[in-house]
């Protein structure tokens, strides 16, 4: 089902956001975006590989975004040095 395309929008630009600033990042709106959303998408697949499935509802997926989106700076700073 998801959470549709606004919601998603929504819920990735503020998992983007929290995210850039635990990170210190200094990223804009539209990176916010896609890193919450891009983050989600793959922190959502990595824990179905184990088994793992976060409820189709905005704080689980915000909860999700903002993980995969910290993972996701965490490896472009790794490849990046």
């Amino acid at each position: 089902m998801g959470l549709g395309l606004l919601a998603s929008i929504v819920v990735g630009g503020l998992a983007g956001w929290i995210a850039s600033a635990l990170m210190k990042a200094r990223t804009g709106l539209l990176a916010n975006i896609a890193l919450g959303i891009l983050g989600a998408v793959v922190l959502n697949w990595l824990l179905a590989q184990i088994g793992i499935y976060a409820r189709d509802a905005w704080l689980p997926q915000l909860v999700v975004g903002v993980a995969g989106a910290v993972l996701l700076i965490a490896v472009f700073r790794a490849i990046r040095r």
